[in-house]
């Protein structure tokens, strides 16, 4: 269909002219570019003049009569020469003046009468045809050019409505169409989603052929929807205003998801297409959302009951985890993005956070006992979803005091007190890397629950760790490379950071640190010293200050006998077949020890005769003290069946040495010939008559020795070695000698707290008694309690 043209023909200007010999033609005018052109000669002006006119629409009509040929008189004078010339050459007789007049002929084109009715015809058929899928014999570009048509002439606001009137329709017939359909939802809502595909499509082909009616008037005018929102707020308005389809709807997705979730096969395109459509129409939220998520609440509170009645902890757990990674996939294939927050917190909630004292009290002891690292880790992470870290990290306490009260109070097991502390730690360690993301404050809880059940018993625990670093340190420890034995000394390490009376540790590990320097029983000197460098580090220097100071009196100890055996007095009078070697102790450093007497043979008596000399002579002042309860010696015997030599203790060496002059001698003999105390003489004379080395021989055979036993010297022994180590029996330290070092150790503690003062109030001269009690508990605690 085709319009008249918008621009105004222009009508050709013809010129006639009379003159009096005879009449010409003029060619015709011609229009140049749209400009028309007036050209007049007027005898009061000298020239010709030109008049331009932009105007397209106006006819230009050329009248030759109008034009003078003949001037007056006056006219002569104002002729140019030029055309002086030319009257004079063709000598032309005056003729009576003539005007030019050019006249506008206004021709405006008009649209026929039926144009807009017409052009609607058209494009209604061709929209017909869109919702009823049939062909239409216009072609689309005719339709796109109709529309553009109709919104030049500002016919945009009709055509709009037309369009908006004749949609209507067809959505609400195809809407109306399905209610009442298959009572099966899944096929129902592959019709609603037929219906919807369709709307979509057809939209789009509407719009691509009104699309000039998009970007003129629906951008010009305000409160115009774009023709694709118009589709949408028509299929939204229908719809609710058929709320069966809806809800039906609404039904099949929430049953579809509820059958996924039962593990049911479903169509998620399906899901996906139409959640789209909610989505796409605006009511995703309330018409669907707010519904489903009150059906996920339901169905997980009912599945969670179930659940923790019927599976233990780690199956609950992992079934947990395998829920709201489904409802993320969810998330992610057909629900919308939105949904994703609310949806995964709904879960949370009726899967986890209802159940977690349930879960505490049903499974997280077994979990720590067993060290499951991976259940707790999957249980810190879900923990961790829902808020509930505090109640875990309360768990994990309560478990740590209650396992550790059980290894700290039976003192039946006080042998295997700090192994077992040592293991229980590194199971928490492990779990708190591996399995709580080393999680700081879940790393404070265990070492502050490690602290409070590590000092249920007072004391106890410092000794048990110096007792077990005594066992380590000692040699003896056969397959246990230097590696290993670093290794548990720092785990040694960590318990001692827990224990609050360090001084009571100090005390024990001194006295076992003499013992092991005294006696040669020591491993390894590096070993020692690491362990006095790692004490410094954690305490001070001045916690280690004594420590250092035996060792210091080891080493010296090798220098004065280095001299001694150089001397003159060594070289005079000292008896030949007998060395010996003297470890002079400061007594500040060294543990104190009770004084042991003993008569010494005569050789051993001249022996420390001379060196008493020889010391006195080079550190003039000083005391000598001998403590015989340490003296060690290695002895020379001549059996029968061989000679072997006999490594043994000074008490051990003066009861042998008593058979070089007899055979037989009863126990009261011995006692009185040694002048050894009771307990130590029968302990001393059971380890030779009744231990594994059997140099004499006990009269009567029993383990114990009496007042009435005698002992003889064993021609009959024999052994495969020729050195020989004779063990002491171990006298088993009872419950006044520990208390008498703990007394020790509070006596230290008293005389520390009264400097302690002291220092404070030369500082100050007057304080209060409440800052004294805060300033004096900061001072003393540095000495007695080191808390980590």
């Amino acid at each position: 269909m085709s319009l008249p043209p918008t621009k105004r023909s222009i009508t050709n200007v013809t010129a006639s002219s009379s003159s009096s010999s005879s009449p010409h033609f003029q060619p015709p005018m011609k229009k140049a570019k749209s400009q028309a052109v007036a050209c007049s000669l007027d005898p009061n002006r000298n020239g010709l003049h030109h008049h331009h006119n932009n105007q397209d629409d106006n006819n230009v009509l050329f009248d030759p009569s109008s034009m003078p040929l003949h001037d007056d008189s006056k006219s002569a004078d104002a002729r140019t020469p030029a055309a002086a010339n030319l009257s004079r050459k063709k000598a032309t007789p005056p003729q009576p003046a003539k005007k030019l007049v050019i006249k506008l002929v206004k021709a405006k084109p008009t649209l026929p009468t039926n144009f807009e009715v017409e052009t609607w015809a058209t494009l209604k058929s061709a929209i017909t045809a869109i919702f009823l899928k049939r062909p239409d014999s216009c072609d689309l570009e005719k339709l796109y050019q109709a529309v553009n048509d109709l919104c030049l002439h500002k016919m945009g606001g009709s055509l709009y409505q037309r369009i908006e009137k004749e949609c209507e329709e067809h959505i609400s017939t195809a809407l109306r169409s399905l209610v009442g359909q298959s009572p099966d939802l899944v096929v129902f809502l592959s019709l609603v989603e037929k219906c919807w595909q369709d709307l979509c499509d057809q939209m789009l082909m509407i719009r691509s052929i009104a699309l000039y009616l998009d970007r003129t008037y629906v951008k010009q005018t305000p409160n115009v929807r774009s023709l694709w929102d118009m589709g949408l707020q028509l299929f939204r308005k229908h719809l609710s205003m058929a709320p069966e389809v809806e809800h039906k709807t609404v039904t099949g997705l929430l049953r579809m998801i509820e059958g996924e979730r039962l593990g049911e096969a479903v169509d998620r395109t399906l899901l996906n297409h139409l959640l789209k459509m909610f989505t796409a129409l605006g009511i995703y939220s309330e018409s669907f959302e707010k519904p489903f998520l009150e059906c996920t609440s339901e169905f997980y509170a009912a599945e969670g009951m179930k659940y923790m009645q019927q599976s233990d902890v780690p199956d609950y757990l992992k079934h947990v985890e395998m829920r709201l990674h489904e409802e993320h996939e969810r998330c992610v294939l057909y629900l919308d993005a939105l949904t994703r927050k609310p949806l995964i917190a709904t879960a949370e909630k009726q899967l986890l956070e209802r159940h977690i004292p349930a879960i505490l009290d049903k499974g997280f002891v077994m979990l720590m006992d067993g060290r499951r690292l991976e259940d707790l880790q999957r249980m810190y992470s879900l923990f961790s979803r829902v808020n509930a870290l505090e109640s875990l990290r309360q768990a994990i306490s309560s478990y740590i005091r209650r396992t550790g009260q059980v290894i700290v109070m039976d003192e039946e097991k006080d042998k295997d007190m700090v192994p077992s502390l040592l293991e229980f730690k590194a199971s928490l360690d492990s779990i708190w890397e591996e399995s709580f993301s080393k999680n700081e404050a879940f790393g404070n809880t265990i070492k502050d629950s490690f602290e409070h059940l590590i000092n249920l018993r007072q004391n106890r625990p410092a000794e048990l760790i110096a007792k077990f670093l005594d066992e380590k340190l000692r040699a003896g420890n056969k397959g246990t490379s230097e590696e290993e034995l670093e290794g548990t000394l720092d785990k040694a390490l960590v318990l001692f950071r827990f224990i609050q009376g360090k001084d009571v540790f100090e005390a024990f590990y001194k006295k076992d640190l003499a013992k092991r320097l005294l006696l040669g029983k020591s491993a390894s000197i590096d070993a020692e010293k690491s362990m006095i460098t790692k004490l410094k580090t954690e305490c001070g220097s001045q916690f280690t200050n004594k420590l250092e100071g035996m060792f210091k009196d080891i080493e010296l100890s090798k220098e004065i006998n280095e001299s001694f055996k150089q001397s003159s007095q060594a070289r005079t009078k000292l008896p030949s077949g007998i060395e010996m070697s003297v470890h002079v102790l400061t007594t500040g450093y060294w543990p104190t020890y009770p004084p042991m007497g003993v008569r010494l043979p005569h050789e051993l008596n001249v022996y420390q005769d001379i060196f008493k000399e020889f010391y006195l002579s080079k550190y003039s002042g000083r005391r000598l003290m001998w403590q015989n309860s340490l003296g060690h010696c290695v002895l020379k015997a001549d059996f029968p069946k061989g000679k072997k030599e006999l490594a043994v203790s000074l008490f051990q060496t003066v009861v042998l040495m008593l058979f070089n002059d007899a055979q037989k001698l009863s126990f009261q003999d011995i006692k009185d010939s040694t002048g050894i105390e009771d307990k130590e003489l029968r302990r001393t004379l059971q380890s030779l008559a009744c231990g594994k080395v059997r140099v004499l021989q006990k009269l009567p055979k029993g383990r114990d020795v009496e007042d009435n036993d005698s002992f003889i010297f064993n021609d009959g022994f024999t052994a495969p070695l020729y050195r020989i180590k004779v063990n002491a029996i171990q006298m088993k330290e009872t419950v006044e000698e520990n208390t008498s070092t703990t007394e020790r150790v509070f006596q230290d503690r008293q005389y520390q707290v009264d400097a302690a003062i002291v220092r404070i109030m030369k500082t100050r001269k007057v304080l209060s008694h409440t800052l004294l009690i805060t300033e004096l508990f900061q001072q003393v605690s540095i000495f007695l309690s080191f808390s980590f």
